[in-house]
């Protein structure tokens, strides 16, 4: 039971982890393959969860989390940074060291407001959403960030999966609400594909500080 427990926590520190990557990457292709490689390890902690919950239908979050979140939508959003001719760059409304601390102290705020009040569940379900939490804020912080579209799309689907990661920790998810997060994701994927193309073939950028400029806000 300790080496389950400590590989799952090890896992979960990995998602969290390959998060601050993503939070320290310039590069809008560095991100892409971030993500896939955070999405891969979120398959891998659910797989695991499968595993020592004893819950077959977690196989299929795992599934859909590798084949589809590391797989599929970083192809997707490769595709569309080619199609578009998209800035290689990733424009930052902070510095790479006062976001990666503020990352730090959301992981701390994160921790201060689960464990307290979650001390009645198991250690391991405690310590997955502390870790699951932290993922989520990440991915928030890299939405507010972070200025092009493609790498604010990447953040929110990064807080899903801190979602994800939350949900296969407790045990007895039901299968609805692992295929309802797969459907929205593909829905999420086709709504940003066009929005994509509108801002493209509006202002000619996918840098968001041109659209502030249109509005006359700079």
């Amino acid at each position: 039971m300790n080496f389950h427990y400590s590989a799952a926590h090890l896992i979960g520190a990995l998602v969290l982890l390959l998060g601050f990557q993503l939070l320290y990457q310039r590069r809008i292709a560095a991100v892409i393959r971030s993500f896939a490689v955070q999405a891969a390890a979120l398959a891998l902690a659910a797989a695991w969860q499968a595993y020592i919950q004893d819950s077959p239908h977690l196989y299929i979050t795992a599934a859909i989390a590798l084949v589809f979140k590391a797989m599929i939508v970083p192809f997707a959003l490769n595709w569309l940074v080619v199609r578009l001719g998209i800035h290689k760059t990733v424009e930052t409304a902070l510095g790479i060291g006062p976001t990666m601390m503020i990352g730090v102290a959301l992981v701390a705020l994160s921790i201060v407001l689960v464990l307290p009040v979650t001390q009645n569940a198991s250690a391991l379900t405690r310590e997955n959403l502390a870790l699951a939490m932290s993922v989520v804020l990440l991915g928030l912080l890299m939405m507010i960030t972070r200025r092009n579209a493609v790498s604010q799309v990447v953040g929110f689907m990064a807080l899903e999966n801190g979602l994800i990661l939350a949900a296969v920790g407790v045990k007895g998810m039901p299968l609805v609400v692992e295929m309802s997060i797969a459907f929205s994701v593909l829905v999420a994927m086709i709504l940003f594909g066009i929005f994509f193309y509108r801002i493209r073939e509006r202002f000619d950028s996918l840098d968001l500080h041109y659209l502030e400029s249109f509005r006359g806000e700079r």
